[in-house]
């Protein structure tokens, strides 16, 4: 049997389709993850997502779709953690291309489940930024989960919608959502957890690392991204909602708007008149604002006061646990210095190092 995920949000929503599948199939049936190439700043130093001209060696799936194997690669500069996952991962990735609004990506949609006639079809968001209304003040990235969840409700075929890890994303509070979150329909655990545990060493997705350091029992706050969001860390973190697919459409505005939509510009410009801003519109911003800015250098005599002034100040905030990404670029490093900071910290301080998050330790420790 063929499963269908659609990872909503593409980049970490991918990863966590991967062990959604792995908890809810098994082994016993095949996946296949529809997805953005949709990766920020730290991988892809082009705002906005790729589309199949910025890679070489896809593969032609269905005459709408196209699968990404382990051997295709960016055009510089572009940048893509796909064809990695695809090498790592035992699942089949497909490529969401938003360039031609929802409108195209429900032909796309419509095109490869005629292909696949999957058992199942599972719309995931991790966060629940999904069911955002899209005037909330800590909505960051709007416009992806709106395109996929307009695309999804228009295709002829059964959607489950699944939320992951309500509230981790940092984009919505978890008690905003209770409203609408359905009954749960699993809880991530440990083992769950291991199945992504080696992409998780290297991908760069915060939603999803905190989704699995939650199903392996890390508590407290969290924070995450380069402004710092609190996020709780609680025993409903790890669990898996369903939503109800009209249900999530008449709260989300800006899904409603764009379902006509033939353009990525077009929703880009419906993202501006309802939510105030464009996500793509940041990312050229933060872009051309990283293109004037010299990264500090990755000097480790200099990194370990930097980290001690940045952990005591976290610590004052009643934050437990934060990602590498947020370390990277409160200590003024570029995105192409995370790896190496992670390994200099990892190696060094083993014992907060609780996976995939690094722990804030006690003024005692």
């Amino acid at each position: 049997m063929t499963r269908l995920i659609v990872a909503a949000g593409g980049g970490g929503d991918a990863v966590a389709a991967a062990m959604l599948h792995a908890a809810l199939y098994g082994d016993r049936d095949q996946a296949v993850i529809l997805t953005y190439a949709w990766d920020r700043l730290l991988i892809d130093p082009l705002p906005g997502p790729r589309r199949p001209a910025d890679f070489t060696g896809l593969e032609r799936l269905t005459p709408a779709v196209w699968r990404v194997p382990a051997q295709a690669r960016p055009i510089a500069p572009a940048g893509s953690t796909l064809p990695r996952l695809a090498a790592e991962l035992p699942h089949t990735f497909a490529l969401l291309d938003p360039y031609q609004g929802a409108e195209g990506l429900t032909h796309q949609l419509e095109d490869l489940v005629s292909h696949l006639e999957p058992e199942s079809i599972d719309l995931l968001d991790v966060g629940g930024d999904i069911l955002a209304r899209g005037y909330e003040p800590t909505l960051r990235s709007p416009l992806a989960d709106a395109l996929a969840l307009a695309a999804c409700c228009q295709v002829n075929a059964p959607i489950r919608l699944l939320v992951a890890g309500p509230g981790l994303d940092g984009e919505l509070l978890s008690a905003d959502l209770h409203d609408v979150l359905g009954s749960v329909v699993h809880t991530f655990t440990a083992s769950d957890a291991e199945t992504i545990s080696p992409a998780l060493e290297w991908h760069p997705s915060e939603a999803t690392g905190v989704l699995a350091a939650t199903a392996r029992g890390a508590r407290g706050t969290c924070e995450i991204r380069d402004a710092g969001l609190p996020v709780p860390l609680t025993d409903d973190s790890p669990t898996v909602h369903e939503v109800d697919l009209d249900d999530a459409v008449n709260r989300n505005q800006l899904a409603r708007a764009i379902m006509a939509t033939e353009h990525l510009d077009e929703a880009e410009a419906y993202s501006r008149e309802i939510c105030g801003y464009s996500e793509i519109d940041y990312e050229r911003n933060k872009a051309l604002w990283l293109r004037d800015q010299q990264p500090a250098t990755l000097d480790p005599s200099a990194i370990w006061p930097q980290l001690d002034q940045f952990e005591a100040e976290a610590r004052a905030r009643g934050v437990t646990h934060t990602t590498f990404r947020r370390i990277t670029e409160a200590l003024n490093l570029s995105g192409s210095q995370r790896d190496d900071l992670r390994q200099l910290l990892i190696n060094s301080r083993q014992e907060q190092y609780d996976a995939p998050l690094w722990r804030i330790p006690i003024a005692a420790e």
